[in-house]
């Protein structure tokens, strides 16, 4: 059975997708190489955790620099001392993980760990909250779950710091990938059934 047998879109789902319609092919083909890339991410987390931990301390260094240069031009501005500080803080923070990225991957780690027991607790609070409400339950057990990745990442750590940031940027890639595949095929679907309205509505 052809795409253009299925049950026809609204025609504001059909518009949704615009241009998108003829070149989805594109969008296909990132999402391809977006599973691609985090497929190959989970079986080299710590590659990964390296590669991402140095290039966020290689950006830190170039936004700093741009904006220690920036500085230069805002004569007579009052915040110009801060604006100065804060581009040498950031060139420190960039040129220290580049030095240590090894470090910086531990402390990074150890940091997410945090915040993940952190929102796992608010969300069971919250989940508390609303437990009134139905299908609250499934809040507390996001919590739980939170809490639990977090403790883990903290009984591994330090070692945890050698893979965690690669594997999270790794499923990242593959989630990004697979919602361009879906999105990609459903504006496939779209323009086909257009196509199949236009014709019809020429041949009446």
């Amino acid at each position: 059975m052809s795409d253009i047998e299925f049950a026809p879109l609204p025609a504001a789902e059909v518009a949704l997708f615009g241009d998108l319609q003829k070149n989805w092919g594109w969008l296909l083909a990132v999402g391809i190489l977006s599973i691609a890339l985090g497929t190959i991410g989970l079986g080299a987390s710590f590659g990964l955790t390296l590669i991402t931990v140095l290039l966020f301390g290689w950006l830190l260094l170039v936004a700093g620099g741009f904006q220690l240069v920036d500085a230069f031009g805002c004569a007579g501005w009052k915040s110009v001392l801060g604006h100065v500080l804060t581009a040498l803080l950031y060139i420190l923070a960039g040129y220290l993980i580049v030095q240590d990225p090894l470090l910086a991957s531990r402390s990074f780690t150890l940091i997410i760990a945090g915040v993940m027991i952190a929102v796992g607790v608010l969300r069971i609070w919250m989940a508390f909250q609303h437990r009134v409400a139905p299908g609250w339950i499934w809040a507390v057990l996001a919590g739980l779950l939170s809490i639990l990745l977090g403790g883990i990442i903290i009984a591994q750590w330090p070692v945890s710091g050698l893979w965690v940031i690669g594997l999270f940027v790794a499923i990242e890639l593959l989630l990004n990938g697979w919602a361009a595949v879906f999105v990609a095929l459903a504006a496939r679907r779209a323009g086909k059934i257009g196509a199949a309205g236009a014709a019809g509505a020429a041949a009446v």
